[in-house]
């Protein structure tokens, strides 16, 4: 019989063409041998292609959904990406840690959707500032740091966010170093190289990696082993087919 899997959960949107959000998420956490839940922020109406608009859930629905899961299993680790506003994020972190003490949440801030929907006109720096401090690690691409931080400069912007939690900089959007990823802690930097050229774009890929990287943390994996294992899960997939939506293998 096989052993009892962590429990895990992620807060995402529901994207129904499955390449993204919540759906792409259980995928990852299904491959990667954990239990997940998924939590639904928001209604999409998209294609891999096309992002044509978004229903917001209130957020005392969302935590309606996560409250009778938390009370009846042991979450250890969490996954949240888009959520209406920062404000939202912010009480919605601060609540997980009131009903689950220990949690650790890993935030992927997605600002925009892969077809180049905004989901955030105006980025609120100071919610941010505040938000960072709670969670466990966030991991934006190189506009999404210079976007929370106001600078003009990824690795600066993201040695910035680090004072703050640990950062994974994703380099999919890297100006020099295409798909070089590196993980920045206020003790050390991690540096993970791509290890194939032979990649295709893919619509969520930025929500798969940050759901394997939660899945191996709850694995028992260190955090620069989740983020090398999370992206090398995520390069199987972006190599896994010419079209924007990837197949799932580990």
């Amino acid at each position: 019989m096989e052993q009892e899997r962590p429990y895990v959960m992620s807060f995402a949107g529901l994207d129904p063409s499955g390449g993204a959000g919540l759906l792409a998420d259980i995928k990852t956490f299904e491959q990667h041998r954990v239990q997940g839940a998924g939590i639904c922020t928001a209604l999409t109406i998209q294609t891999p292609a096309q992002f044509i608009s978004v229903e917001w859930i209130p957020l005392s629905y969302i935590l309606a959904q996560a409250k009778p899961l938390l009370a009846s299993n042991n979450v250890q680790y969490c996954k949240v990406s888009i959520m209406a506003d920062v404000s939202s994020l912010l009480e919605l972190v601060r609540q997980l840690k009131q009903l689950s003490p220990g949690i650790r949440i890993i935030v992927d801030p997605v600002l925009k959707a892969s077809a180049g929907f905004a989901f955030h006109n105006h980025i609120q720096q100071q919610a941010w500032r505040e938000l960072l401090p709670e969670i466990y690690l966030l991991t934006p691409n190189y506009d999404e740091a210079l976007l929370l931080t106001g600078l003009t400069d990824g690795e600066q912007a993201a040695r910035t966010l680090a004072n703050s939690c640990a950062v994974l900089l994703k380099g999919g959007h890297h100006q020099h170093h295409q798909g070089q990823d590196t993980l920045y802690t206020q003790e050390e930097q991690h540096v993970f190289r791509p290890s194939t050229t032979t990649v295709y774009p893919k619509h969520g890929s930025g929500c798969v990696l940050s759901a394997a990287i939660t899945a191996a943390l709850a694995n028992g994996q260190t955090l620069p082993q989740a983020c090398y294992n999370g992206k090398v899960y995520t390069e199987k997939l972006l190599a896994s087919h010419p079209s924007l939506t990837g197949y799932h293998h580990n």
